[in-house]
């Protein structure tokens, strides 16, 4: 027997739910989504603010905003009597790793940092960096406590696991053995270091020369020096923030499209969150196919188009034609998109699971993300 349907105006409404991150494979409408469950919020009378990682940036144009940098921005037009009001923003890689550098080191330091080579490569371009960031930012976000609600739009990323992971990988790279020992010339002396740690580090330094170059290695061994009073501090924080995505008032929302492969992202995204303890409010399947005459069969519609083309018929029995083959594609179609769903809730039966109906165009402002929310709620 599978699960109730999920209820995100409950979910939503529930003043112990503080954060939302909604999460899933690229290019399902986590961005919509998010979107769309915020503003939701925001009328039914919370205080709101939205993270968006998508570089496409559809969620300004739909929120009626010119620009999403990384500071919140008051959305117009969203509210309700209850005094709820919504803010967005997207999420800047490089200046929230500025901003940490520049909080946690002094002045002089961060100079340091913030001009090294090596540092503007990590900040910018390195694997895993804007994961970590996003979690970074939502950090900083509840410890204003500007808000009685966070919405996360995870990056979109090659596995949906990555996010979780990044927090740890980032500083086990940044605390990690690796660095210290490129970083160790810099802390005893340059060359006069060498002579201490003997012919095996020296032949190890060599043969990173020439892989990496010289000048690469004088970054990393710059950046690491200036870095020493920070290593800690990542590691802290990313403990902090994988523990407050653990906690009660944190609920995750899988968002999937049924497709095989988002689905089955999702199924594993599941498994992950339940093995590592996380709380999950249910999974989204947007963009699903559903027709206005469902009681006409694929087959059935299929075989009144062929009866009607072998007719020799006129342009308006043509039309009629045209209209049945859609129609079959679309049952077709659907029927594929059901047998998906099925499968994924046979394996998953306590999972709250909610179908989001493909819309007609896109979504480009506050009207057609306040349909997505109501079809979110169940209500299309």
């Amino acid at each position: 027997m599978s699960a109730d349907p999920l209820d995100v105006d409950v979910l939503l409404a529930d003043p112990t739910t503080q954060i939302v991150v909604c999460c899933g494979a690229g290019g399902v409408g986590k961005t919509t989504t998010s979107a769309a469950l915020a503003l939701r919020a925001a009328d039914a009378g919370r205080t709101v603010v939205v993270l968006t990682i998508d570089p496409a940036r559809r969620l300004a144009q739909a929120l009626g905003l010119t620009t999403l940098d990384n500071v919140p921005r008051l959305v117009n037009g969203v509210g309700s009597a209850g005094g709820g009001r919504l803010w967005a923003m997207q999420l800047d890689m490089k200046r929230t790793f500025d901003e940490i550098v520049e909080a946690h080191s002094t002045p002089q330091r961060s100079r340091q940092i913030l001009a090294n080579p090596f540092y503007q490569s990590l900040s910018s371009s390195f694997a895993g960096t804007q994961e970590y960031m996003a979690m970074e930012k939502l950090g900083q976000l509840r410890t204003l406590g500007d808000w009685d609600l966070i919405v996360v739009d995870t990056p979109p990323s090659r596995s949906a696991l990555d996010f979780l992971d990044a927090p740890q990988r980032m500083a086990r790279f940044l605390d990690g053995r690796m660095l210290r020992l490129l970083a160790a010339p810099a802390r005893a002396g340059g060359r006069a270091y060498l002579k201490v740690v003997g012919v095996g580090f020296t032949m190890f330094a060599r043969l990173l020369t020439k892989i990496l170059g010289a000048q690469v290695l004088t970054d990393v061994s710059a950046f690491v020096g200036a870095l020493d009073t920070m290593f800690g501090g990542f590691r802290q924080r990313a403990e902090a923030t994988y523990e407050m995505l653990r906690r009660p008032g944190t609920a995750f929302v899988v968002v999937a499209a049924p497709q095989p492969d988002a689905l089955r992202e999702a199924s594993y995204f599941v498994d992950r969150l339940n093995a590592d303890s996380m709380p999950l409010a249910g999974v989204i399947v947007n963009r699903v196919h559903r027709s206005a005459a469902p009681e006409l069969s694929g087959p059935r519609a299929e075989a009144a188009a062929e009866v009607l083309e072998g007719q020799n018929s006129p342009d308006s029995q043509a039309l009629t034609s045209a209209v049945l083959r859609i129609h079959a594609e679309l049952m077709f179609v659907s029927r594929r998109e059901q047998r998906l769903t099925a499968r994924f809730t046979k394996a998953h039966p306590e999972v709250r699971l909610r179908e989001v109906p493909s819309l007609a165009g896109d979504v480009h402002d506050l009207a057609a993300l306040r349909v997505v929310g109501a079809a979110l709620a169940g209500q299309s």
